[in-house]
């Protein structure tokens, strides 16, 4: 009997001796776990109280600010802290023109303007424009939301500059307006992101939103979502595509059309870049009609033909492989999508019948309009539609027109080159009439990738930011 009493209170000593054992542990647990808490604690207090700070004495230095607000893979941020790192260690600049160089906070960083320097060339040898949202024109600070955005703060004492964003840059008018305006260092300021983040919405809102003014070369569909970014009321946006030509809420972009539209462009905010083929129609009409020689009701017919870059990449392709056609006439379903733009402003009343055609070189562009003189109000000769038209464009920079059936600078005695105004901003207007058979043909010429979209665009930037009308052009 003794000895099982002994073997059955075995087991409950072992039992005890295990919650004694949990007990101990659990307390050892917590203990570890206030001390984790507090040191914690500690230290969110510390680094609050250094970035106070930090915040505090960089209100105190007054020149050079740069900061990166890039999304960095590690591998990038590991050679920035070690480019940062070695540019330390070899500069001697002063402590007065203190500044930051946020992206390299975990290595000593250099300071004054060897920061700059050295966030400069690293930008250079990466492969990112140092012209990308560079606050060089105004020393204003921004909060900036990470999206991809390259920010330089410099000093206020600078000539401010313009910001331009390009939304499409890639494409073949925005590569034309980038080219033009990257030789304006003195007034313009690209606002350019990484190849990587061209698509990214985030990074485009942010650049949109800081530009002075925005120039979309985009598809239509493309464009309008573009537009629906744009919360800044300051932003002047220049749209390259047909979706608001149109549209009554948006400035038609074709200064030369009149003063008041000249005035237009200059105040507005929303402004619809001309298509090529209506620069030409609508230049040769809209005078004649506004003078009473076209009708309004008149019903008429354009034939045009272009140099293949205004189709795009994909025509492009085809028109400098072996396998292109010469000449190719298109649009027979006599919908084309540059048609209700030409009508609403000619001023005519009916849309016309357009026959556009590609031939096979790069830049360049015809538009011939025919007119019978029966079809016209008082029209005895064509000389008459001609000195209208030199009336009309008298004082413009970049519409001229020729003498009345003059032929003598003809292609071989005979052929007006299409490309004669390639890389040019030029429209240029010409009347050849026959007044024994009462007929005319009005022809403009122009490049279809220069007044026809790019130097339209940095036309109408120019006289939207109050800059010079002709400058870059």
């Amino acid at each position: 009997m003794k000895r099982s009493r002994v073997s059955s209170s075995a087991p409950k000593r072992e039992r005890e001796r295990d919650r004694q054992t949990d007990r101990k542990a659990l307390e050892r647990e917590q203990k570890r776990s206030r001390r984790t808490t507090g040191r914690e604690k500690e230290r969110k207090k510390t680094k609050k109280t250094e970035r106070g700070e930090r915040a505090k004495n960089s209100q105190k230095q007054p020149l050079q600010f740069f900061s990166f607000c890039l999304p960095l893979p590690p591998i990038i941020k590991k050679t920035m802290r070690q480019f940062c790192f070695t540019t330390t260690t070899s500069s001697t600049t002063t402590s007065s023109t203190s500044s930051s160089f946020s992206s390299c906070s975990n290595k000593k960083t250099p300071s004054g303007a060897s920061a700059a320097v050295a966030a400069r060339a690293w930008i250079s040898s990466r492969s990112f424009a140092p012209t990308t949202a560079s606050r060089q024109s105004n020393g204003r600070r921004r909060t900036n939301s990470g999206a991809g955005v390259v920010v330089f703060n410099a000093s206020s004492s600078q000539k401010q500059k313009k910001r331009v964003f390009i939304d499409g840059e890639a494409g073949t008018t925005g590569l034309q307006v980038r080219d033009r305006l990257e030789k304006r260092s003195e007034d313009i300021e690209l606002i350019q992101l990484p190849d990587a983040l061209r698509k990214d919405a985030k990074a485009r809102e942010e650049a949109l939103n800081e530009a002075d003014c925005a120039i979309l070369c985009l598809p239509d569909a493309a464009a309008v979502e573009a537009v629906a970014l744009v919360t800044n009321p300051n932003t002047v946006i220049i749209d390259a595509s047909t979706a608001y030509r149109t549209n009554d809420e948006w400035t038609y972009g074709f200064p030369e059309l009149s003063k008041e539209q000249r005035e237009k462009v200059k105040t507005a905010k929303r402004i619809s870049n001309p298509g090529c083929y209506p620069t030409g129609f609508i230049g040769l009409t809209k005078p004649l009609v506004d003078s009473g020689f076209i009708p309004k009701g008149l019903r008429t017919t354009v034939n045009a033909v272009s140099g293949y870059t205004g189709g795009g990449k994909q025509l492009i392709a085809i028109y400098e492989s072996p396998e292109a056609e010469p000449y190719g006439a298109y649009g027979f379903n006599l919908n084309h999508k540059h048609i209700p733009e030409m009508r609403k402003y000619s001023g005519l009343e009916h849309e016309p019948i357009f026959q556009p055609a590609v031939g096979s070189f790069a830049q360049g562009m015809l538009v011939s309009v025919p007119l019978f003189y029966d079809n016209m109000a008082n029209v005895k000769s064509g000389k008459q539609l001609q000195e209208c038209l030199k009336d009309w464009y008298k004082d413009s920079a970049f519409v001229s027109v020729r003498e009345y059936n003059q032929m003598d600078d003809l292609e071989r005695g005979a052929f007006l080159r299409a490309d004669g105004l390639r890389d040019t901003n030029k429209l240029e207007l010409s009347v050849f009439a026959n007044d024994e058979k009462g007929t005319c043909l009005l022809i403009a010429r122009l490049d279809n990738l220069g007044k026809g979209a790019s130097g339209a665009a940095v036309q109408n930037l120019n006289l939207s930011l109050g800059l010079d009308e002709s400058v870059g052009l």
